[in-house]
């Protein structure tokens, strides 16, 4: 771990019942002020933001530096959300709940009268983006989905890399219902790695069209065109249209791509690709069955046959450091100090008193303003 940062170690536990009931009404106070102050998309933007997400995990008490900062400050939004009404909606959540995510999206958009397909296809296809076209070593188990009543969308996913016990958070907005022609993150939260194969980069362009191309040909061409490039691993003498890559390049190329799981693609998703002609690297990524493998695969093909290399940049953005915001109340394992009950209900009854519409706003400004500048002791910021 870096000091100072929360890096997202994968953590066990749960959080007990007294602790998240006070979560939830504090979150639905501090929800409730942000869309106030900012509107919906306001509130959007900042669940989409990787630090302010962070600093509202730490505000009520959840661990500073765990993975479930993301699973339970999730569950807590979209509880409080639900019980608000502040026109903003959440789905999904942690494993087994991320699947509910399709029909909960639908659900509350008839509410709201928006075109709940779209949403679902933004939802499937970010969830599609951070497992297939960004293979970074995490494998996703949670997706939180949330949207306004304008068609506004934010996603808060989450993987883990189980080798090495840690997690990293994915966030995405978006202005419309759909998923963009080329959509970049919000924000990433974790610690960078070595390794990541990227087709989503901006400089990947040449890469994204190479893929489209490919999967316009017939199969077997794309097959025969596989097993050479296989064969160079085993030894065989490449032919010569693999320059300019010397064969011992060739070969630390196919290490490359192996070392993030096998080249197995499935050849009726491509043949599904085909008979579909997508014409954006979005559609090609909605077809169904066109995973990680595949997508690896098809890229060995464009960077090794048609010069149309990927980026490999790792596109994390910053490790979240919001930790002056564990002081508001605590944490949950007793960093940087023991969440005291009776402590969080003066707090939620003060911010109550002062978020009320007979309160005087004056006052939360002043104190924004007066705590601005202030900086934690060094000491206090330890593993959870």
């Amino acid at each position: 771990m870096r000091r100072g940062y929360a890096d997202l170690p994968l953590h066990g536990g749960h959080v007990p019942p007294w602790l998240l009931s006070r979560m939830e009404r504090l979150a639905r106070i501090v929800l409730r002020l942000v869309v106030e102050e900012h509107g919906t998309r306001g509130l959007l933007e900042r669940l989409a933001d990787p630090f302010w997400f962070q600093a509202l995990n730490n505000i009520i008490g959840m661990d500073w530096d765990s993975s479930g900062s993301t699973t339970v400050t999730a569950a807590v939004v979209r509880e409080a959300l639900a019980a608000e009404r502040l026109g903003v909606y959440g789905a999904g959540g942690k494993g087994a709940r991320s699947r509910q995510a399709p029909r909960e999206i639908r659900e509350a958009a008839e509410k709201a009268g928006l075109p709940g397909d779209k949403l679902v296809e933004a939802s499937r296809l970010a969830a599609k983006a951070d497992n297939a076209a960004l293979q970074d070593g995490y494998q996703l188990y949670h997706h939180a989905f949330f949207f306004d009543e304008e068609g506004r969308w934010a996603v808060v996913q989450q993987g883990m890399n189980a080798r090495r016990r840690m997690a990293r958070r994915y966030h995405w907005f978006s202005e419309k219902p759909g998923f963009p022609q080329l959509q970049h993150h919000a924000g990433i939260a974790g610690v960078r790695e070595s390794l990541a194969l990227n087709t989503l980069d901006r400089e990947a362009v040449e890469h994204r069209r190479a893929l489209l191309d490919l999967v316009a040909e017939k199969p077997q061409a794309l097959r025969s065109e596989l097993h050479s490039l296989l064969s160079l691993a085993k030894g065989y003498r490449p032919l010569a249209y693999y320059t300019p890559y010397t064969p011992e390049e060739a070969r630390r190329l196919l290490r490359r791509y192996s070392a993030l799981g096998p080249l197995r693609p499935n050849w009726d998703a491509v043949k599904a690709a085909r008979e579909a002609g997508p014409t954006s690297f979005a559609e090609l990524l909605a077809t169904p069955g066109l995973g990680p493998s595949t997508i690896r695969a098809l890229s060995l093909v464009a960077e090794l046959v048609y010069e149309a290399p990927p980026s490999w940049r790792d596109p994390v953005t910053h490790p979240p450091d919001p930790f002056r915001y564990a002081y508001a109340v605590g944490g949950k394992d007793g960093v940087p100090f023991p969440v005291d009950r009776r402590f969080y209900d003066e707090v939620i009854e003060l911010l109550q008193r002062l978020a009320d519409k007979t309160g005087d706003r004056r006052v939360l400004r002043l104190l924004a303003k007066a705590s601005r500048g202030w900086e934690p002791p060094p000491w206090g910021k330890r593993p959870t």
